[in-house]
């Protein structure tokens, strides 16, 4: 029923985060920048959490599964929500990644259809829908 969708969708394909460095671990973070290693700082950063994660893929791999978690992008139109209405069917949504309900689903659509979403990563949805969806929100 939903569709996995590729390439970049409202928000982007990436989410922007905020972390405290200490001033020494940034300095050699900007050494390795004015040094030539890196482009920029994200750069440095990104790279460090790729390679830790890279570390770790057999564990995520192994959690992944035993959560039952779909992994990556995945979207759900109107179209996939009135499908489920009309067929009885209630979601739960579990993704690690990118959860993505498009702006036309409505509040109510939503709140029929949806048992419970959880996402690992980020949820792109209205505010409507979020909040008719809150107490469902894992």
């Amino acid at each position: 029923m939903p569709k996995k969708a590729g390439g970049q969708e409202r928000g982007g394909d990436s989410e922007k985060l905020t972390l405290n460095l200490g001033y020494v671990d940034l300095g050699r973070i900007d050494l390795l920048v004015r040094e030539g290693f890196y482009a920029n700082r994200s750069d440095v950063i990104r790279t460090a959490i790729r390679k830790h994660l890279d570390a770790h893929d057999a564990e995520l791999r192994r959690s992944t599964e035993r959560l039952t978690l779909d992994l990556g992008l995945r979207r759900f139109t109107r179209a996939d929500l009135e499908a489920a209405r009309a067929a009885g069917e209630i979601l739960h949504i579990r993704v690690l990644g990118l959860a993505s309900l498009d702006d036309d689903i409505s509040a109510d659509l939503a709140r029929d259809t949806i048992g419970s979403i959880t996402v690992l990563g980020a949820l792109q949805a209205s505010a409507a829908v979020k909040a008719a969806l809150a107490d469902r929100i894992h």
